[in-house]
């Protein structure tokens, strides 16, 4: 479905921005887009989405919960869980949860179905692939960023349970105590997340399957036990760190502080995310999208996804 919209799409901009219309013999062709054996391939779902480095901020806002973000190319989501029953349901908040919309329902599930379909069974195969998300670039992982919202230690052990069926498809990034084997999706545990639960955690004979978001502001003091097979990514709030920017760039200090966080992050390996930036004015979030990225912020925080991706394509970025 996302693969025929974008060819529809690109054909008609193509045709727009033409100085001569296309002709009635190849829009004809064109028109046969999608259909067919000769215009159809296993693994096209997801053809022509070029992936981008950002992360889709409270994901479960979308129109389509996993799918918006993966039309655009989003590198990584965010799905806020509650338990409650032995459930875990989606939402920013406790009133706006409901029986339907469940962490399996809004994203394993998904998830699950979009792995096996750019993974599919082919007489071609010499061996079985663990492509991920996106047909154009099969070896890029999807971090899923589970937020705990209730008490960490009660809900994070549901949390792993949760992942059982993308494990048993072999889908997930694992550590199994010496090194860390890249999969399909990736998944952080954020928020409550208990780390004891994690560091440590993994082995040859049972490998951990899940990592923890690390925090900034401590990597090189507090938490400079932390190492990336733990947090491949991590994160801290964006107006904690550098208050209120209201004039589109930072002040010396200001800059200073993140190429600091940004080296001791990258030092360790470890991947860096900033929540909380301003989405508003839009010059004002534009500007800081291009100073977060031109100092080496690996996923920018997104609540606009459309406005990420066009203007990531945009000359200005």
């Amino acid at each position: 479905m996302f693969s025929a919209l974008l060819t529809a799409a690109l054909a008609a901009t193509a045709y727009a921005q033409a100085d001569i219309p296309l002709s009635q013999p190849l829009q004809k062709i064109l028109s046969h887009a999608q259909q067919g054996p000769l215009y159809t391939y296993p693994t096209d779902l997801t053809q022509g989405i070029v992936p981008k480095p950002f992360h889709s901020h409270n994901d479960y806002w979308r129109p389509i919960p996993f799918y918006s973000a993966l039309s655009v190319g989003a590198l990584s989501v965010e799905a806020d869980v509650w338990l409650y029953n032995g459930t875990l349901h989606i939402g920013h908040e406790q009133g706006a949860l409901t029986n339907e919309r469940t962490f399996d329902d809004l994203y394993i599930q998904p998830i699950l179905s979009v792995v096996r379909a750019q993974n599919p069974n082919s007489t071609f195969l010499t061996s079985p692939t663990r492509n991920g998300v996106y047909d154009t670039s099969g070896g890029q992982t999807l971090y899923l960023f589970v937020d705990v919202k209730t008490d960490g230690p009660t809900t994070f052990p549901y949390v792993i349970k949760a992942l059982q069926p993308l494990r048993a498809a072999g889908y997930l990034t694992t550590y199994n105590g010496t090194a860390v084997t890249p999969g399909p999706v990736t998944v952080i545990g954020t928020g409550n997340t208990p780390l004891n639960q994690v560091q440590g955690v993994g082995n040859a004979t049972h490998p951990r399957d899940y990592f923890f978001d690390g925090p900034i502001p401590t990597l090189g003091t507090t938490f400079s036990n932390i190492t990336a097979d733990v947090s491949p990514i991590a994160s801290t709030d964006f107006v904690v760190q550098f208050g209120n920017v209201r004039n589109e760039t930072f002040n010396a200090t200001q800059l200073a502080l993140l190429k600091s966080q940004v080296a001791t992050a990258h030092a360790k390996g470890i991947m860096v995310r900033y929540w909380d930036q301003p989405g508003w004015p839009v010059t004002t979030r534009n500007a800081i999208w291009r100073i977060l990225w031109n100092t080496g912020v690996d996923l920018l925080n997104v609540d606009d996804l459309q406005a990420a991706a066009d203007y990531w394509q945009g000359d200005e970025f």
